[in-house]
Formats: C-alpha cells, sequence, structure tokens
C-alpha cells in the first residue's frame, strides 16, 4: 500500500520544501500530495491555513512555485506527486496555464477543492488531467456516483465522523468493498483521521490503496530526524 504524505508548498519557503520533499522520500515515502497555496483556503484548518499564509507572505508569485515544483519532479523522477489545489487558485493562474504546467510536467493527478461548478472541474479533465473524487464515510450516493464517474483516484474518508457511520457500512473495510461492488476500479486512498502508524495498518487491512497522512508528519518539519523516522513507523505498516 502507498504512503501519501502531504507537504506544504512554499513553506516556509520553496527551497525549504524541495529539501523536505527528499526527506519524505528517503525516509520511506510512497507519493507526495503538494499543494499550491491558497489565498483563501476557506476548507481548510487553521493550522494548514496559516502555513498556507505564511508561504504566500514569502512567495506571492505562482510561477515561482511551479519553477519548484519542475525541479522537485527532476530531483525525484520516481515519485508520484498528487496536486492539491484550490479552484481559487487556479484561476489566479489562469486555467489554460495551469493546465499546461500540469501536462508538461507529468502533475496528473490532480485534487481540485473549493469548487463554485463544474466549468474548471471539466475543462480540466477534458484536458487529460485525473481529478479525485472526495467520498464521505456514509457514502452519500451522489458522491459514490461522482466516483464511479471520475477519471482520477477516490479520495475515501479513513475514520468516521462520531455518529457518521452507518448499520450497513460501520467500518472502512465494508465502505470500501462497497464501492468496489458498486463497479469503481480507480485507486482507493484514504484519509481524515489517519493519525498514527496503527490507522495506516487499518487502511491496509480494509484494502486501501494508499493512506494520506498530514498534519502528524507536518508538525515535526522542524525536526527532520523525528519527522523521518515517524515517516519510517508508517511506511512499516503499509
Amino acid at each position: 500500500m502507498n504512503l501519501i504524505c502531504y507537504l506544504s508548498n512554499g513553506y516556509p519557503t520553496i527551497e525549504d520544501s524541495i529539501e523536505m520533499a527528499k526527506s519524505y522520500v528517503e525516509a520511506g515515502c510512497d507519493m507526495i500530495e503538494i499543494d499550491f497555496p491558497s489565498h483563501n483556503p476557506f476548507l481548510e484548518s487553521e493550522y494548514i491555513s496559516n502555513r498556507m499564509a505564511e508561504a504566500l507572505k514569502n512567495c506571492d508569485d505562482f510561477d515561482q512555485y511551479m519553477e519548484g515544483m519542475i525541479k522537485v519532479k527532476k530531483l525525484l523522477p520516481d515519485t508520484n506527486f498528487i496536486l492539491m489545489v484550490y479552484e481559487n487558485t487556479v484561476e489566479e493562474i489562469g486555467v489554460e496555464k495551469f493546465i499546461t504546467f500540469c501536462l508538461e510536467n507529468d502533475y496528473r493527478d490532480i485534487i481540485l477543492v473549493g469548487l463554485k461548478d463544474e466549468v474548471i472541474k471539466n475543462k480540466i479533465i477534458e484536458a487529460g488531467l485525473r481529478v479525485s473524487c472526495y467520498v464521505q464515510f456514509h457514502l452519500p450516493e451522489q458522491e459514490v456516483e461522482y466516483a464511479l464517474k471520475s477519471n482520477g483516484f477516490t479520495y475515501m474518508q479513513a475514520v468516521a465522523a462520531p455518529g457518521q457511520a452507518t448499520k450497513e457500512h460501520p467500518t472502512l473495510e465494508s465502505c470500501i468493498q462497497y464501492l468496489r461492488e458498486r463497479g469503481l476500479k480507480n485507486p482507493i486512498y484514504c484519509g481524515v483521521g489517519v493519525h498514527n502508524p496503527k490507522d495506516a495498518a487499518m487502511v491496509k487491512a480494509a484494502g486501501g490503496d494508499g493512506a494520506f497522512v498530514g498534519s502528524t508528519i507536518l508538525k515535526l518539519h522542524d525536526d527532520k530526524s523525528a519527522l523521518m523516522a515517524k515517516i519510517r513507523e508508517f511506511k512499516a505498516e503499509c
């Protein structure tokens, strides 16, 4: 199973992010979720929002972020990247410019958030990029249908909030099995609630193709040896 670690692009600087990506891979991370910081990350936690704000305070030029992302791709040619980006950031960059950048530099898996409608998302898909779908633990039918129609991976909520699990599907394993029975062929990567290596082991046992780890790793950025040790712990369970 793939271990997917979240990287705050540009925090505290773009060069620091590049070095951190190298440490992620050295420690055993299989895939990196890298973001474009947003000026309006309205769906993020305060912790992530503050990191994006700090990144943009230090560099407000998206061309420089793209240059850094080209560099990190060249340094880590065997590492798969997932690009997380707000629709408002795509609009700031320019839709066509964003699409061209992704195609030319092999950033083909996109987590697109904060959508006003389907227009930009459809343009990105029509260009040949893969856009993920998020499915909550209680498996809302509309979200399941979107996942079945999507050309990208499914981002499955790994741990239910209190009262969110249903009697029909009380466990992540049951949720994943249901999606497969419905005909979902694309990878299922699980996140939200994966905070320790045991959570990653649970995702693997449930049949997930990957586990997203975010704040647990990010909060160790000031202690690289501890960060790399924690990634190795997660990797051992994947």
